[in-house]
C-alpha cells in the first residue's frame, strides 16, 4: 500500500468517527446508508463532460453523429405476404475513428424459432410467443463498384466488413442490398395483418436491414432485438417507393410524391384541397372503398413514391379496404386511414391528431415534418416516423388517448432521439408526461392522463421495485409500463407542477428539446440541461425518483400550543430515503387557515423537522400536503389529530 493511500484511509477513519458517534446519539441524523459515502442530496456520479457533451448538458463543438441516407424500392404481394426490396444505402461517417465494418440490425429475423428472442419468449415484458417465420433472406450485399461485401450474420445482428477502413471525418460508403421477408401470420408486436369485411389492412415495420448506431458513448450499439426494447437509429434522408397491387392505397413515413400516378382525378382534387382545409376531407370515402370508380383507370400494380428528410426510420401501411381523409395543419397533411370497421369512431381521428400535434407544438417544440398519419389496423399502438398505428376502436377516450400518445413519440424519440434500448424512461415517460396535458385538449374537463404524482404513491411503494433506469429488456412485464411510462411521467409532472413550478420548469424542457432536436442526448444530457435551464440543483430528484428505489412517507409529529411568548410548533417526520417538499395547511380555531411551503432544503441532514409558527393563535387541525400534490404511500399519518 502506498503511503498516499495509507494517509487517505487514516484520513477518513477520522472523519468516520465522529460521524458514527452522530448517528448514535442522533436517530435523526440524515447520513449515508446505501450509499457508502453520499446521501440523496449528494452530487451525481455523471461522465465528465467534454468537447461532445457539455457540462451544461449541451451538444458541445465537437459533437457528431453519422449519416445514414436510403433509397429503398420495395414491392408487397398481400396474397403471399411477400415484402421483396433493394436499398441503396449511402453511411457518411462524421466521426473522428475509421471504421473496419458496420453493423446492421435485422430485426425480421427475431421471428425465427432459433432467435434469442424467440427462446426467451413470455418471459419478457412483450414477447414472443409462439414465434414463427423465417426472417431476412438477404440475396446480395455490394457496394457502388458492384463488389461483393462479406456479411455475417448473428441472430438480429448482421456485421458488414470492409476491405478498407471507411475514413473519419466525413469519409462516405455507398452500398446495395437486395432481401425479402415474409410476414409472420402471428406478430407479437409493432406490426402485422388484419383481415376486414373489404380486404385486408397490413402494417409494416421493422422492415428493411437498418445500419446500427456508432456513437460517442458505446461506439457500435449492438444490443439485439429482443421485442421490448425498441429502437435506438440513425437520423438519415429516405427516398421510398412501395409498389403494391392497383386499388391498394398506401400510407407511409414521408411526403406522397407522385400523387396524380396513384389517386383518381376526383381523389387527387380532394387531397390537394384537404392541405389547406381546417376541416376533415374525405379523399376516398366509405361508401367509395372497392368500387370501380375508386381505383385509377390502368393495369397491373401501382408505385406510390415518398421522400422524408431527417428521420430515424421508416414504416408503412396499405390496404384494400381503406377509407382515406385528411385536413391540414400549417404545412403539415394530417390524415387518417383505416377500414369500415373503425367507423363511426374513426371519423374523428384526424381531428384528434390535428389537435394532438397542435398542442405539442404549442407548448413545447413545432412538429417538423410535412406528414402525420394515423392507421388503424392490427397493431394497439405503434409510433414511426410521421405515421402511427393505433387499434382502438370502441372509445373516443381510448382512441385519443393512443393517437395522442403514439403522435407524441414524433417528439420523443424521433425528434430527441433517445437510446430506447437502454433508456426507454426518456422515450415512453417523457411521452406519458406530454400526453398528461395533451389529454385536455380534447377533453377540457379532463383531469390529465395517468401521470398524476399522488397516484403512484401505492406503486413507488410496493416490494421487487428496481430502477427507472433499468432497461427496458431487463424488465418483468409487471413493471415496463409501471416504471418507464407511469412512474416516469408522474415525476415530470411532480417536477413541473410542485418543485420547479411551470414556468421554470418549461423554459427547461423546450431549452432540452431545442438543444438535442435531431441529435442523440443521454441521461446526463437531460439531467444537465434540466439544471443548468431551471438554475436548480435536483440530484435528489433524480436519484430518488430515477436511479434508486425509494418511496415517500412524511407524517405529522407532534404539534405544540403557543407557549411563553412563542409560537405554537408543528414536527415534522420524513420516514422513508426520498424527499419532497414539505406541504402544510393550518387550520385554527379561530376559523383562519394558514398554507406553509418548505423547501426540499430542510432535510438537508435531518429526517425530522419541526416548524416554529409566527402566532400565537391556538391550532384547530394540521393537513400534510392538503391538495395531494406529492405521491405519499401513506396518508393516514398526515393528520393531526392523528386518525386511529
Amino acid at each position: 500500500m502506498s503511503l498516499r493511500i495509507l494517509l487517505h484511509c487514516l484520513f477518513g477513519a477520522l472523519l468516520v468517527a465522529p460521524l458514527a458517534a452522530q448517528r448514535a446519539d442522533d436517530p435523526n441524523f440524515r447520513g449515508p446508508s446505501a450509499r457508502a459515502d453520499q446521501t440523496i442530496f449528494s452530487p451525481l456520479d455523471l461522465p465528465a463532460p467534454n468537447s461532445m457533451r457539455t457540462g451544461a448538458g449541451a451538444p458541445g463543438p465537437d459533437y457528431w453523429q453519422q449519416q445514414v441516407d436510403y433509397a429503398i424500392e420495395a414491392r408487397i404481394e398481400p396474397s403471399t405476404r411477400l415484402v421483396a426490396a433493394k436499398a441503396r444505402i449511402r453511411y457518411t461517417n462524421h466521426s473522428p475513428d475509421p471504421l473496419d465494418y458496420l453493423w446492421l440490425h435485422l430485426e425480421q429475423n427475431v421471428f425465427r424459432p432459433d432467435s434469442v428472442g424467440a427462446k426467451i419468449g413470455a418471459r419478457a415484458a412483450i414477447g414472443l410467443q409462439n414465434a414463427e417465420g423465417r426472417g431476412y433472406r438477404i440475396h446480395r450485399v455490394r457496394d457502388a463498384a458492384g463488389t461483393k461485401l462479406p456479411l455475417s450474420v448473428y441472430d438480429t445482428l448482421g456485421r458488414i466488413d470492409l476491405a478498407e477502413p471507411l475514413a473519419p471525418h466525413g469519409g462516405q460508403l455507398e452500398f446495395e442490398i437486395v432481401w425479402d421477408f415474409q410476414i409472420p401470420e402471428r406478430v407479437f408486436r409493432r406490426f402485422g395483418i388484419e383481415q376486414v369485411e373489404q380486404g385486408e389492412v397490413i402494417q409494416v415495420a421493422q422492415w428493411f436491414p437498418a445500419v446500427a448506431v456508432y456513437d460517442d458513448v458505446h461506439g457500435w450499439n449492438t444490443l439485439p432485438y429482443l421485442g421490448t426494447g425498441e429502437f435506438y437509429n440513425n437520423f438519415g434522408d429516405y427516398d421510398l417507393s412501395i409498389t403494391a397491387p392497383r386499388g391498394w392505397t398506401v400510407v407511409a413515413t414521408g411526403a406522397l410524391q407522385n400523387p396524380a400516378e396513384v389517386f383518381t382525378p376526383t381523389q387527387l382534387e380532394r387531397w390537394q384541397r384537404a392541405h389547406n382545409s381546417a376541416e376533415t376531407i374525405e379523399i376516398i370515402a366509405p361508401e367509395e372503398v372497392g368500387t370501380d370508380e375508386a381505383i385509377l383507370d390502368g393495369q397491373g400494380p401501382l408505385t406510390w413514391r415518398f421522400r422524408a428528410e431527417q428521420v430515424r426510420t421508416v414504416a408503412f401501411a396499405t390496404s384494400n379496404a381503406f377509407v382515406l381523409d385528411a385536413a391540414g395543419l400549417g404545412d403539415t397533411l394530417v390524415q387518417s386511414a383505416y377500414p369500415k370497421e373503425g367507423l363511426p369512431l374513426w371519423a374523428k381521428s384526424t381531428q384528434m391528431l390535428r389537435t394532438a400535434i397542435e398542442g405539442y407544438n404549442e407548448r413545447w417544440f413545432k412538429y417538423p415534418y410535412p406528414v402525420a398519419t394515423n392507421v388503424n389496423g392490427i397493431e394497439g399502438g405503434m409510433e414511426y416516423p410521421m405515421i402511427i398505428f393505433c387499434r382502438a376502436r370502441r372509445s373516443e377516450a381510448g382512441l385519443y388517448g393512443v393517437t395522442t400518445h403514439e403522435i407524441g413519440h414524433n417528439w420523443f424519440p424521433m425528434i430527441v432521439n433517445t437510446d430506447e434500448r437502454r433508456h426507454a424512461w426518456m422515450d415512453e415517460g417523457f411521452n406519458t408526461f406530454i400526453n398528461y396535458y395533451s389529454r385536455r385538449d380534447w377533453f377540457p374537463d379532463s383531469e390529465g392522463g395517468r401521470a398524476h404524482p399522488a397516484g403512484v404513491a401505492q406503486l413507488l411503494a410496493q416490494p421487487n421495485q428496481v430502477p427507472v433506469a433499468t432497461p427496458a429488456d431487463h424488465l418483468p412485464g409487471s413493471l415496463l409500463g409501471a416504471l418507464q411510462y407511469t412512474k416516469t411521467g408522474a415525476g415530470l409532472v411532480l417536477l413541473r407542477e410542485t418543485i420547479l413550478g411551470p414556468e421554470r420548469f418549461d423554459f427547461a424542457f423546450r431549452k432540452y428539446i431545442e438543444r438535442w432536436a435531431f441529435k442523440s442526448p443521454r441521461p446526463a444530457d437531460f439531467f444537465r440541461t434540466m439544471e443548468d435551464a431551471a438554475g436548480a440543483d435536483l440530484a435528489w430528484f433524480w436519484r430518488g425518483w430515477f436511479l434508486e428505489v425509494h418511496h415517500l412517507d412524511q407524517a405529522l409529529g407532534e404539534v405544540e400550543p403557543a407557549a411563553d411568548g412563542r409560537g405554537p410548533t408543528i414536527e415534522v417526520l420524513n420516514l422513508t430515503d426520498m424527499v419532497m417538499p414539505v406541504r402544510l395547511r393550518v387550520e385554527f380555531e379561530d376559523g383562519s387557515v394558514e398554507d406553509l411551503k418548505l423547501p426540499v432544503e430542510v432535510w438537508y441532514n435531518r429526517h425530522r423537522i419541526v416548524e416554529r409558527l409566527r402566532t400565537d393563535k391556538s391550532i384547530r387541525a394540521v393537513t400534510l400536503d392538503p391538495e395531494e400534490e406529492l405521491p405519499d404511500a401513506n396518508r393516514r399519518n398526515n393528520l393531526w389529530p392523528k386518525v386511529d
